[in-house]
């Protein structure tokens, strides 16, 4: 900290006690007064203190009943929930604190089971995503030299060889099965606030994932963090939305364990649902949530199309992963109370869920809403290209530091070492996002110093699909997202299919990280330093993605093809109104969050509910000549003589 000499030599040591407690640091402004320096410091009086190791064990004695999970119409107790028995097997399974044993996330109950499992008996949660192809799951399980994995009876296939797995669904359903496991021996686990707690992956610019690895006393202190500003606190509802491949479902689903809190399970593939995710925030009356804003925005279109008061038990609405426009919030505060908190949320899972936020309280003239400030208990320092602290509306690399800054990668020094930097004996994380601070203290985000980019809350390294395409018998490429929706993928080469490149990402990478559109070049152009000049890439005709990847069009044949197609063509906003009934939703430009928009409109256009017809097949059958046949096998006639169906909070 520079104080410029403007304060006596007995204030200095007084100064020092406070400098890594401002949220801040940065080049003093010289308007700047020592009573202001004092307002911008939070003590923060936490219990996290009081244990040595990840409290769930001693919260789920004392508070058996605090936090109860609720599926559907389906409620259970922690203190009768089978997890001793599963506890049973993963030590029979001889899981020692440096083995790391997974659970298979399914979106369901049975994934707090095996959370609460995996930590009594001091092991470290990983999610795993049952989209991920073969390829990549084997890829993760070599990088953590895992020896078993949680499965559920759906997913227990995909692993062979020397991994253990455990089947937690027949473990649940299982009456005959007797605990061994000495609670008392449990409940002494010798794990300690330094001990990894979860595993989670981020996208790598090599090529390879990179394995974030948390701490109990990571995790632990974040959420205290959270309770002190009461963004989450033990009275609340909590919904879980989040995927297991975005960290913020530790909060959702480790957070309100600690805290007590309530958790509400949706079904599967129930966060597709607009109708139906809607439909269980009223009538469960969820208090807490947090959702992207592209998923924000869909839910504020149907609420302000049916008229009904869906968020009005919120207490307190997260909105993360990407940045909140103005016209967003202000969409939020007209579907919620005027006493609901709402909340713009940022933090990389290097940092622990969430490192700064902001409380939209008001109406912003501006065309951004800033990224706020540290959570207590955090530091951010914002830097210039030669390290230096930057003033008052200059540009600069975000730094974190505080309680959140992650262990490291496993078995990646190099990046660890890259990504860490320790100042003044304090460690800080490069985010490698570009800020800047105002005169308020407050951050606003910029862009990237990289090419790392974020869709629909998920961080993606390009790199490491560009490194998926060479390894097929391309010679060069560079991928780049293109509006809010793509990535685009430019390949230089000839005869090259572009089904069989998007088949080969397929086997190799996650969904989301599959590029909507491969271009074909004969040559990349280039700059003067012979590096790939991304302002040359020729502009992609989306309008192309309507056809089939054989680029032949099948026009639509019946009266419920042509509807669908209509549909189809108004949600992928297609300039020739053209798109083949045997394309792909996904292989056109679709993603998950256009698909939940196409459903609704199916609900709406055609009058049902997602009881008559759930999501699932329509994501299984994902084409407009097999939507038709979907469509064409409900009863409308039964449909229109009966009243949506409600859940009530006594269920």
């Amino acid at each position: 900290m520079n104080t410029h000499g403007r304060y006596k030599p007995e204030l200095m040591s007084v100064i020092g006690m406070f400098a890594n407690a401002i949220p801040l640091r940065c080049q003093l402004d010289p308007s700047w007064s020592f009573a202001r320096l004092v307002e911008e410091v939070h003590q923060i009086a936490t219990d996290s203190s009081n244990y040595s190791y990840f409290p769930l064990q001693r919260i789920l004695a004392q508070h058996p009943l605090a936090s109860k999970p609720t599926f559907l119409d389906t409620s259970f107790q922690f203190g009768s929930s089978p997890k001793e028995n599963i506890c049973d097997e993963i030590i029979f399974g001889d899981v020692h604190l440096s083995r790391v044993p997974f659970s298979f996330k399914i979106g369901t109950d049975e994934v707090v089971i095996g959370i609460v499992s995996i930590e009594m008996v001091g092991g470290a949660y990983c999610p795993l995503s049952p989209e991920n192809p073969d390829q990549r799951l084997l890829m993760l399980l070599k990088q953590t030299r895992c020896r078993l994995v949680l499965v559920h009876f759906m997913t227990q296939d995909r692993f062979s060889g020397d991994i253990i797995t455990v089947d937690i669904d027949a473990i649940i359903n299982n009456d005959d099965i007797v605990s061994s496991s000495d609670s008392d021996r449990l409940l002494c686990s010798m794990v300690t606030s330094d001990c990894i707690a979860a595993i989670v992956f981020t996208s790598g610019s090599t090529g390879i994932p990179k394995a974030v690895q948390l701490r109990h006393g990571n995790l632990v202190d974040c959420i205290q963090s959270l309770k002190y500003l009461n963004m989450l606190n033990q009275k609340d509802i909590t919904i879980q939305l989040a995927q297991c491949s975005f960290d913020a479902h530790l909060l959702e689903i480790l957070g309100a364990l600690i805290l007590g809190a309530t958790i509400i399970m949706l079904r599967r593939k129930g966060n597709m649902d607009l109708m139906y995710l809607a439909t269980v925030l009223s009538n469960k009356q969820v208090s807490y949530m947090f959702a992207v804003p592209t998923l924000l925005n869909s839910l504020c279109d149907l609420l302000d199309e049916v008229q009904i008061p869906h968020l009005h038990s919120m207490r307190s609405l997260c909105a993360g992963g990407e940045i909140v426009s103005p016209k967003l919030a202000e969409r939020i505060k007209s579907n919620v109370t005027r006493d609901c908190l709402i909340w713009h949320v940022y933090g990389p899972a290097e940092t622990t869920i969430f490192s700064t936020y902001h409380q939209v309280n008001s109406t912003y003239q501006s065309c951004a809403i800033p990224l706020g400030q540290p959570l207590p208990n955090y530091r951010c320092l914002i830097h210039d290209e030669f390290g230096q602290h930057v003033i008052i509306g200059q540009e600069g690399e975000l730094l974190v530091g505080g309680v959140g800054v992650f262990f490291g990668y496993i078995d990646r020094d190099d990046l660890t070492e890259k990504a860490l930097v320790k100042i003044d004996g304090a460690v800080y994380y490069r985010t490698g996002d570009l800020v800047r601070i105002d005169s308020s203290g407050l951050i606003y985000y910029i862009g990237r110093k990289d090419y790392q980019v974020k869709l629909h809350g998920q961080r993606i390294e390009v790199g490491e699909i560009e490194r998926c395409l060479l390894d097929s018998h391309i010679s060069a490429c560079v991928v780049v997202k293109w509006g809010d929706d793509h990535l685009v993928a430019y390949v230089k080469g000839s005869g090259i299919s572009e089904e069989d490149l998007r088949t080969h990402c397929r086997s190799r990478l996650p969904p989301f990280m599959i590029p909507s559109m491969f271009i074909v070049l004969n040559q990349l152009p280039l700059n003067a330093n012979g590096k790939v000049d991304r302002k040359r890439l020729p502009v992609p005709d989306f309008s192309s993605l309507s056809t089939s990847t054989s680029n032949t069009y099948n026009a639509p044949h019946t009266e419920m093809e042509e509807r669908v197609h209509n549909l189809w063509c108004e949600v992928l906003q297609t300039a020739d109104k053209k798109i083949s009934t045997t394309s792909g939703f996904f292989t056109i430009g679709g993603h998950s969050l256009l698909f939940i928009k196409l459903y609704h409109h199916y609900q709406s256009s055609f009058g049902f509910d997602s009881h008559t017809l759930s999501i699932t097949p329509f994501l299984q059958q994902a084409t407009i000549a097999e939507h038709a046949k979907l469509l064409e096998t409900i009863n409308f006639a039964d449909v229109k003589s009966k009243a949506w169906p409600t859940l009530h909070i006594s269920e």
